[in-house]
C-alpha cells in the first residue's frame, strides 16, 4: 500500500502486522438455505485471544473479494470470517428469481449461522484452535452488507405502515463498522429501489451497539435522489453510532475496497483504501478493548487541513 504521512502515523499507532493464513471454502451447516453456505476464514499466523470479525460483502460479491481489507484486519490480529451470500453473482439469483425477495433476510441469517458455528470456523484453519476469543466479536459490512450487519447491531426495517419490523439484534456482536450504508427511506428513494429493496426502509433508532459509520463525500447513489449525505444517516439517526468517518473524494467503493479492478470501483485510490484499513482497525481494537486507545490516537493523527483525505465526527 502507498505510504503517506497519515498512514505512517497510523502504522506507528497500530504497530506492525503479521503474516496471514486463509482457508476457503469452509462449509457451514445451513439446512434450509437454497444453496450451501461457504465462508473464508483468515487469521494471523501468531497471537492468541484473537477477536472475531464477521464481514458481509456488497451486492454480487463473494468470499474471495475485499482481500485488501480482510488481509489487513487479519494481520492486525482479527479472525475474519467472510460468507458468500445468496446474491453473489456466482449464484445467478437475479431480481426476477423467486429466491431474491428473501435474500436480504437470509444475509443476516448467514452471519448468525457463523456465530453459531464458531467452533467449526476455528477448527477449519490449521493452527488456529485455542487461539480465538469467542467473547469478542465485531461485524463489518459494505453497502448491502452494511444492511445485513446493522440488523445484528439493532437496526430494524420499517414495514409499509412505518412500524419497526423484526428485532434481529445479536448481543454476541458488541461493535460494528458500516461502510457506505444506505440511508433512511423517503420520497427520494427511486421506484426501483422501493420495489426491490425493502431493507432500504431502515430504522436506526434501535441501533444501540457501538458503531463506526464510514461514508464517501462523493457517493451519489442511483437508489436515491439525495446526495452523499444519505450515507451518513446511520450516524445521525442512531444512538449507537459513536463516530462518522468521512472519506474526502470517496465514492461508493471507498477507493476500491472490494477490488481495484472490480467493475464497481469508480474511485480507485490505494491511499484511500489504506486509510479504511487502518482507521477501521483502530476503531475496532478500541471498541473491543476499553483499555486500547488506538482509536483516540488515530483520530488525533488525522490532519485538519482543507485538503485532508479524511475527517472524523464524533458524539
Amino acid at each position: 500500500m502507498p505510504t503517506t504521512s497519515t498512514s505512517t502515523a497510523l502504522d506507528t499507532i497500530l504497530g506492525a502486522g503479521v503474516p496471514v493464513v486463509s482457508v476457503a471454502p469452509v462449509g457451514l451447516d445451513a439446512p434450509d438455505r437454497p444453496l450451501p453456505l461457504q465462508v473464508r476464514v483468515s487469521a494471523p499466523v501468531t497471537g492468541s485471544d484473537l477477536p472475531v470479525l464477521l464481514f458481509s460483502h456488497g451486492n454480487g460479491q463473494h468470499l474471495d473479494a475485499y482481500a485488501r481489507l480482510v488481509s489487513s484486519w487479519a494481520s492486525y490480529g482479527f479472525v475474519v470470517v467472510q460468507p458468500t451470500h445468496l446474491d453473489s453473482r456466482r449464484n445467478g439469483f437475479g431480481f426476477d428469481h423467486p429466491v431474491f425477495p428473501s435474500i436480504w433476510r437470509e444475509r443476516t441469517t448467514d452471519l448468525v449461522r457463523v456465530l453459531d458455528q464458531l467452533d467449526t470456523v476455528e477448527a477449519a484453519l490449521p493452527g488456529l484452535a485455542g487461539r480465538v476469543d469467542h467473547t469478542r466479536v465485531a461485524a463489518v459490512g459494505h453497502s448491502w452488507g452494511a444492511q445485513s450487519v446493522q440488523a445484528l447491531l439493532g437496526a430494524r426495517v420499517l414495514d409499509d405502515q412505518g412500524r419497526p419490523g423484526e428485532d434481529r439484534r445479536d448481543t454476541r456482536v458488541t461493535a460494528g463498522v458500516l461502510l457506505a450504508a444506505t440511508g433512511v427511506a423517503g420520497d427520494e428513494l427511486v421506484p426501483f429501489a422501493a420495489e426491490n429493496f425493502p431493507f432500504m426502509r431502515p430504522s436506526f433508532a434501535e441501533l444501540t451497539t457501538r458503531t463506526l459509520v464510514v461514508a464517501g463525500d462523493r457517493d451519489q447513489s442511483a437508489m436515491s435522489t439525495r446526495g452523499p449525505d444519505w450515507f451518513t444517516d446511520a450516524f445521525t439517526s442512531s444512538p449507537g453510532a459513536t463516530d462518522l468517518l468521512t472519506l474526502h473524494g470517496g465514492e461508493h467503493s471507498l477507493g476500491g475496497i472490494s477490488g481495484y479492478e472490480a467493475a464497481e470501483t469508480t474511485d480507485e485510490d490505494p491511499a484511500r483504501v489504506a486509510l479504511v484499513q487502518r482507521l477501521t482497525t483502530a476503531y475496532l481494537r478500541s471498541a473491543l478493548d476499553p483499555e486500547d486507545d488506538a482509536w483516540e490516537r488515530a483520530r488525533a493523527s488525522l490532519p485538519t487541513s482543507p485538503d485532508a483525505p479524511a475527517s472524523v465526527t464524533g458524539r
